[in-house]
């Protein structure tokens, strides 16, 4: 499975936007001076965020962005796929035709590793990395919040 450049800086953009939850909207230029990713990168994100109603614009002297739902209905699957980022660990795609139009004899195997992977981060919202994140800068330990994820994701 691999996960691109586009889906990790979505769900970097759309984790400092809501650490910044509150306080009005917030610019592009912002978040790309704080984490060092490229302002056009960042439009185009969030052109695609904004169109999946994960973020609103605001236009206008002091605009921005914010985020357009309660941090605990936004997972990061959720941002991932908005970003058209495919979480695929199978070799054809999910098509079933790896060898000679046909599935490989590891297509079960990348294919609900795949499932695995959605399931979790489908279990992962804004407003848990938020936490984590708080608790990381007040110096308090974010092991029981992952705890907590890990047990969700292994019931599912």
């Amino acid at each position: 499975m691999r996960l691109t450049t586009k889906g990790r800086f979505a769900v970097t953009a759309m984790m400092d936007l809501a650490l910044q939850h509150g306080n009005g909207p917030v610019t592009l230029a912002g978040i790309s001076e704080r984490q060092k990713i490229s302002l056009s990168y960042l439009e185009q994100l969030f052109g695609k965020l904004r169109r999946r109603e994960l973020v609103d614009s605001v236009r206008g002297p002091g605009g921005g962005y914010l985020i357009a739902r309660p941090l605990e209905e936004i997972t990061v699957a959720q941002i991932i796929q908005a970003v058209d980022e495919p979480m695929d660990a199978t070799q054809c795609g999910g098509m079933q035709n790896c060898r000679d139009e046909k599935p490989c004899m590891t297509h079960e195997l990348w294919s609900n590793l795949n499932q695995h992977i959605q399931d979790y981060l489908q279990t992962v919202t804004l407003a848990s990395l938020v936490h984590i994140q708080r608790g990381k800068e007040s110096g308090r330990s974010s092991t029981l919040v992952f705890e907590r994820q890990q047990s969700v994701a292994a019931a599912v």
